[in-house]
C-alpha cells in the first residue's frame, strides 16, 4: 500500500484532496504545528521519518498583495520549502506534486498560454512560485507541476464567497472587467491529481510523463462575467438575492489599485494534459453550479 504525504491539508486544494486521495493508498496529512514549512529541518525530518511514496505540496502563501511586503514568508514557503521538498524527494525515491499558478506569467499573449512559454512574473507571488518550479526541476526528482489558476471551493476564503457576502451587503459591485482567465474548482484539480497519477503509476512511473502541465477548467472569462454568473446562480438558492436589485458594474484594473501587479490575460492551455492524461476538465460555468449547489445545498432551491 503505498503511502502518501498532504502537505497544506487546510486551503483550499488540500481540503479536496483529502477526498481524493484516500484512493490511492494510505494518506497522512499533518496540522500545520506537525509539519512547519519555514524550519527546514522540521520538513526533513518528517519526511525521512515517514519515507512516503509520494508527496503532495498543496501549500502556498497565496496572499497576492501582502506579498509585496511579506517577501521573506512568501519566499520560504513558496520557493524554499518547495526545493526542501523536492531535496527529500530525490534522495527518498518519492514522486511530488507541487501547484503552481498563472501568475508566472507576464500576460504579453493574448491567446492561451502554453506550458513552453516563457514565464515572466510581474509581481512577488508569481516570483516566489517560479522559483519553487526551477526548484523542483532542478533537484531531479520525480515531479508533476500542476499550474492552476483562480481557485475556489466550498472550503476557505475565495472570489466566489466574497462575491455572495458583497452582493447581500452592497447595492452595487465593481468588478474588474479587463482581466480573462478560468475560474477552476479546487474539486476539479483533487481529482484530476489523482486521475494523473494512476494513469502515471500505470505507466511504471515514465520520465516521460513527469513535468510541468496546465490544469484549468476550461472556456474563459472576466472576473466581471464571472461575478455575473455567481450572483445569477446565487438567486435560487438565496431569496434575499432573489429579488434584489443589485449593479455589477464592469471597471478597468486602474480603478481598482492594489500592490501586486496582476496579469490582464491568465488563460493557460490545458491541452499537454489533456493528450497526456486524458483529462478535460469541465467548462468553468458547469464546475461552478456544481459548487454553488454545494454551498447552498442546505436551503431549498427556489
Amino acid at each position: 500500500m503505498k503511502k502518501i504525504l498532504l502537505v497544506g491539508k487546510n486551503g483550499q486544494i488540500g481540503w479536496e484532496l483529502q477526498r481524493s486521495l484516500p484512493a490511492l493508498g494510505t494518506l497522512i496529512a499533518p496540522e500545520h504545528h506537525e509539519l512547519e514549512l519555514t524550519n527546514s529541518g522540521n520538513v526533513r525530518r518528517v519526511l525521512r521519518d515517514l519515507r512516503p511514496d509520494i508527496i503532495i505540496n498543496a501549500a502556498a502563501y497565496t496572499a497576492v498583495d501582502k506579498a509585496e511586503s511579506d517577501t521573506a514568508l512568501a519566499s520560504a514557503v513558496n520557493a524554499v520549502a518547495p526545493a526542501i521538498l523536492a531535496e527529500e524527494a530525490k534522495q527518498l525515491g518519492s514522486v511530488l506534486v507541487h501547484y503552481s499558478t498563472d501568475y508566472v506569467f507576464d500576460s504579453s499573449k493574448s491567446s492561451a498560454y502554453t506550458e513552453d512559454d516563457v514565464p515572466n512574473p510581474q509581481n512577488v507571488y508569481g516570483k516566489t512560485k517560479l522559483a519553487g518550479e526551477q526548484a523542483i526541476r532542478a533537484s531531479g526528482c520525480r515531479h508533476l507541476i500542476l499550474r492552476t489558476s483562480w481557485v475556489y471551493g466550498v472550503h476557505g476564503g475565495n472570489f466566489v464567497k466574497t462575491v455572495l457576502r458583497l452582493a447581500k451587503e452592497r447595492g452595487e459591485l465593481r468588478i474588474v472587467a479587463d482581466q480573462s482567465g478560468a475560474p477552476t474548482w479546487a474539486r476539479d484539480l483533487a481529482n484530476a491529481t489523482v486521475h494523473a497519477l494512476i494513469a502515471w503509476e500505470m505507466s511504471d512511473w515514465s520520465e516521460e510523463l513527469g513535468g510541468t502541465y496546465h490544469l484549468t477548467a476550461g472556456g474563459r472569462t472576466s472576473w466581471h462575467q464571472y461575478a455575473e454568473e455567481i450572483v445569477r446562480l446565487a438567486r435560487q438558492y438565496d431569496a434575499a438575492l432573489a429579488d434584489k436589485a443589485l449593479v455589477i458594474k464592469p471597471i478597468a484594473t486602474q480603478e481598482y489599485p492594489v500592490a501586486a501587479k496582476r496579469p490582464a490575460n491568465s488563460v493557460l492551455a490545458n491541452d499537454k494534459v489533456r493528450d497526456t492524461f486524458g483529462i478535460v476538465m469541465p467548462q468553468w460555468q458547469k464546475s461552478l453550479s456544481a459548487c454553488m449547489h454545494l454551498l447552498y445545498e442546505q436551503v431549498e432551491p427556489r
